[in-house]
């Protein structure tokens, strides 16, 4: 029955240490992933030890399950101090290591004829009672040593906690509520556990229950990692502010501009509801309420003293989930500044100001489809291809906004300029495509065209690049999501990401009608034009499938449309 207790703690070790690798990413502590790869190794030398028949064997097992006691309990200190961010010199976390090494080594000199082996234990016997193996142990001075440094790394945890909760408001209370839990149970089982139960060995459940602490809080990580990868190219900059809330407007964090915009979130504790402040609650509160309200991004205007800041409200994801909202807060003095300006313009010189704006839109779309252009010329299969899919994409979208036809969808003015002004760009990640593939004159073997489907993730790169700096974000946006998604499928067996259903962006939807229709009805080097009729076929037969269903109306109303267009040509 004890050798299935030690089985049972080493197998939920197991479980847990492979939870915690589905859920890992890179901005994990790294101390996190050594408690979770230390506790199986040091669980396992009980295992050992509880089968051992030997006194050969159970010295062995007993060298492994002394990792935990001489590594484990300062990694966790090291995790606390990580996660309370009190920060430790390289020296000391040498100093120490070394000290968790020295004790171990004498831990290994156990039952060997080297010199110095009565250091950890002055002598070790073997019996077995009723069928368990039991080590009887006389310590030695090594093993006081090491008692003392799990006294020292414990206590520093402990004070390293207490700290942290009374004067770092930016750590999470919830985090040290579970350190603080993880620390005194593991002490208690190692102190007291065999006090409790003489015959069997607490330690490696409360290892157990160390890990099971740490999963969430390293589930937790995400939320107040507000650096994460996708903040980090705005945080570079150092222009953009940003402030996370989870869906109870409970504060996650911010960053150093968002604090000097607000300082008020300086004395905001984390974990704590945006309510704790009334100034800010008054303030943030209805701009969340806004964008709740609207399903779409909320942007406000905040003037404080001489400064004006745009504020963006979107959802905080985790992973594809929502966990909440982030504010993302940019200095907009200037831009305000200019539009006062120019409202104090007379009507001439307001109508002037229209011709450059026009101008430069024209000149910026003018670029946009040259770039496109200069990007088709490489592929000598597909020419004309960007001006036909983007003329389908108008006859689609003037079909949606035809009554009657546009079904579920209710399409916004800017929506449906956006979508025909970005369907050149569709293609633009060809440009990382190897002019070999490319080019070839016929089909593409299985692993060409895998190289090929890599430029729907290489454009939605290259169209943010592009459009970082815009100020039409929504452009951006649609842009990006007609570049990377237009190859999805309905039924999800699309590239790049596999999206289904309503998951893909609609512009992709739209875009992918017609980029299909051109590609079945235009000559290609492998292949001759479709007949209009043929090429209706695939696309019904590919509705629910290949197309989402709700669109077949629109393809239906705008058929004849797009079989003039190609007509014409």
């Amino acid at each position: 029955m004890v050798a299935w207790y030690y089985v049972g703690v080493f197998a939920v070790a197991m479980v847990l240490m492979i939870a915690y690798l589905y859920i890992w990413h890179k901005h994990l502590d790294i101390h996190i992933t050594l408690i979770f790869a230390l506790v199986p190794v040091a669980n396992l030398g009980y295992v050992l030890l509880a089968s051992a028949r030997t006194l050969g064997e159970a010295i062995i097992a007993n060298k492994l399950s002394y990792v935990g006691g001489c590594y484990l309990v300062l990694i966790l200190m090291l995790a606390v101090f990580s996660l309370c961010t009190i920060d430790v010199s390289r020296r000391l976390r040498v100093a120490l290591f070394l000290a968790s090494t020295l004790v171990y080594a004498s831990a290994l000199t156990v039952g060997t004829p080297v010199p110095f082996a009565t250091s950890f234990y002055r002598s070790v016997s073997f019996d077995l009672v009723d069928g368990v193996p039991v080590l009887t142990k006389v310590y030695g001075p090594m093993h006081t040593v090491f008692i003392a440094l799990v006294i020292v790394y414990v206590c520093a945890s402990m004070a390293a906690i207490i700290y942290s909760y009374q004067n770092k408001k930016q750590v999470s209370r919830k985090t040290l509520i579970l350190l603080f839990l993880t620390e005194a149970v593991a002490m208690v089982f190692f102190f007291g556990g065999r006090r409790v139960i003489p015959t069997v060995e607490l330690l490696p459940a409360a290892y157990d229950f160390a890990l099971v602490l740490y999963l969430v809080i390293a589930h937790r990580i995400s939320l107040y990692d507000v650096t994460d990868s996708a903040i980090d190219s705005l945080v570079q900059t150092g222009e953009t502010g940003f402030i996370s809330f989870d869906h109870k407007l409970n504060y996650l964090g911010s960053n150093a501009i968002a604090k000097r915009v607000f300082p008020q979130l300086e004395e905001l504790t984390v974990d704590k509801p945006l309510a704790q402040d009334v100034g800010l609650a008054s303030t943030m509160t209805p701009w969340i309420q806004a964008f709740e309200a609207d399903k779409d991004d909320a942007v406000v205007m905040y003037e404080r003293g001489e400064y004006t800041y745009r504020v963006t409200v979107q959802h905080l994801f985790s992973g594809k989930r929502k966990r909440g909202y982030q504010l993302f807060v940019v200095d907009d003095t200037e831009e305000q500044r200019y539009i006062k300006l120019l409202n104090t313009f007379n009507v001439t010189l307001q109508d002037e100001v229209s011709k450059k704006t026009a101008h430069i839109v024209e000149m910026h779309d003018n670029l946009v489809m040259g770039m496109a252009m200069m990007v088709e010329s490489r592929d000598n299969s597909t020419g004309g291809h960007i001006k036909r899919t983007s003329e389908g994409v108008r006859l689609l979208i003037g079909q949606m906004r035809a009554s009657g036809a546009s079904g579920a969808y209710e399409l916004s003015d800017d929506f449906c300029r956006n979508v025909i002004k970005a369907a050149p760009m569709h293609d633009l990640g060809k440009i990382a495509v190897d002019d070999a593939v490319l080019r070839k004159p016929g089909r593409f073997t299985p692993e060409e065209f895998d190289k090929m489907k890599a430029h729907a993730a290489e454009g939605a790169r290259i169209v943010h690049e592009i459009l970082k700096n815009t100020d039409d974000v929504k452009f951006h946006h649609i842009a990006e999501n007609v570049a990377h998604y237009h190859h999805e499928r309905w039924d999800g067996s699309g590239y790049p990401e596999g999206l289904a259903g309503e998951g893909i962006p609609l512009e992709a939807r739209i875009m992918a009608i017609a980029d299909v229709y051109d590609a079945l009805v235009s000559k290609r080097v492998y292949k001759e034009a479709m007949s209009f009729e043929k090429a209706d076929a695939i696309i019904m037969d590919g509705m629910g499938s290949q197309f989402d269903p709700n669109l077949q109306e629109v393809y239906v109303a705008a058929r004849p449309h797009l079989e003039d267009y190609y007509r014409s040509l």
